[in-house]
């Protein structure tokens, strides 16, 4: 495939195509079930994650260090079972099916908090199976989308994905803070109504979502020798390369939300309102954003997502204040999301062949996933001995030197016929 599909992407001439024609429908049915299936996944897992930040700081009193080293490793942990999940997936040829183990463990992971009680261990080990799950139907899902959809709107399918699971984002805090106050402020209450909702995610996955259940391919097609050729291919590695700096540059969601609360002196119930109003901005400009990265071009506005990012890192420290600040700030980590989270799936995409392609998006995955392992440790340790300004701002440095690299890296890749990228890892 030329890698030209990072960039500009030309539609076809049919009027026809339904990608030419532009509406919403070429979207796919399939892409909107799993869109419903991550809203719902997402209410579940957004009830706990809104409130666990402020848990372990300010309730298990962990410093940014411990922190940063819990948030890292509960994401980049996961790293293995994503490349266990793509693969087997890609070898047994049932996508549905792996992700739904991946779904069915993170939604038992809820119940596990409600014996973990206020066992540091134990709640790491609970959220690790949470994660653990999230690792293992990640890449089957969103290479179910890349199969769903026409590939000239990836972007718009993505997006329109995405902007479906933010919706799940915005309403799992708000849940959280209506069950809490509701239940006298139990969190156990929290986990109970968390794996309620995950439970009827996993039905709508078996009940409407559609498998793309080819033959299985023939013996040595998927293996771990084809597997290593298709990252010795340049498009791929570059890929994966670009993957693994834009992780080691982004930091946890719960590091900003942290700065934020204790700049503005935020009180324990404003905390996981937080994330709802990222969730918001997400949610409007997820959509919008993957049909234009259709229209102008996928790798500029995942580039211009990033400068976003340092423009946040900025101004957590910066010349606003008070309302200004949270609106602004919550508003661009929304966009910086809608437009890199799905665009970076979008343009791996086309790159990969389809035999392979749970396996190589899962590759990309699993290089965010421990490059941000690396992040969170590092901005975890910056912030205890610098303190908070000085590790936000180096945070933007970063952000802008991986920006750089990473045009450098999916730009000047040689173009690789759509024979030879398809047949090279055979």
């Amino acid at each position: 495939m030329y890698l030209s599909t990072i960039g500009r992407k030309d539609l076809p001439a049919d009027p026809q195509d339904p990608a030419r024609r532009g509406r919403w429908k070429a979207v796919g049915g399939n892409v909107l079930a799993l869109g419903t299936v991550s809203l719902v996944t997402d209410v579940s897992a957004e009830m706990v994650t809104a409130v666990l930040p402020l848990y372990l700081v300010l309730g298990l009193h962990l410093s940014p260090a411990a922190y940063g080293a819990l948030d890292g490793l509960h994401t980049g942990a996961t790293a293995l079972l994503r490349l266990v999940g793509g693969y087997v997936a890609d070898r047994v040829r049932r996508r549905k099916a792996v992700a739904g183990v991946g779904y069915g463990l993170s939604a038992f992971a809820k119940l596990g908090l409600v014996a973990a009680g206020g066992s540091l261990a134990s709640i790491g080990l609970v959220v690790a199976a949470d994660r653990a799950g999230k690792g293992l139907r990640t890449a089957p899902r969103d290479a179910l989308i890349t199969l769903s959809a026409p590939e000239a709107s990836l972007g718009r399918a993505f997006g329109v994905h995405r902007a479906m699971d933010s919706v799940g984002a915005f309403a799992g805090p708000l849940v959280a803070l209506a069950v809490l106050t509701a239940a006298g402020q139990s969190f156990d209450a929290v986990f109970v109504t968390s794996f309620c909702v995950a439970a009827l995610g996993l039905l709508i996955l078996f009940l409407f979502v559609r498998d793309h259940r080819e033959a299985r391919p023939p013996s040595g097609t998927v293996s771990p020798r084809a597997v290593g050729r298709l990252l010795r291919t340049a498009p791929v590695r570059r890929l994966v390369c670009a993957a693994c700096l834009l992780g080691l540059a982004t930091v946890g969601d719960g590091f900003v939300y942290l700065l934020l609360q204790r700049r503005e002196s935020l009180s324990i119930g404003w905390f996981p309102l937080l994330a709802v109003g990222t969730s918001l901005s997400y949610l409007l400009l997820a959509a919008p954003i993957g049909a234009l990265a259709d229209r102008i071009g996928r790798l500029p506005v995942m580039l211009g997502g990033y400068g976003v990012l340092a423009a946040v890192y900025l101004l957590l420290h910066g010349p606003l204040d008070g309302p200004v600040l949270l609106g602004t700030v919550l508003f661009l980590y929304g966009l910086f999301y809608a437009a890199t989270e799905g665009v970076l799936l979008a343009l791996a995409g086309p790159v990969l062949p389809e035999r392979l392609r749970t396996t190589g998006i899962a590759l990309v995955q699993s290089g965010q996933a421990l490059a941000y392992l690396a992040s969170s440790v590092l901005f975890g340790l910056a912030w205890q001995e610098w303190g908070g300004a000085a590790a936000s701002r180096w945070a933007a440095v970063a952000v802008v030197g991986v920006g750089v690299a990473t045009a450098f890296l999916l730009r000047s890749s040689s173009p690789r016929s759509t024979d030879d990228q398809k047949g090279s890892p055979s």
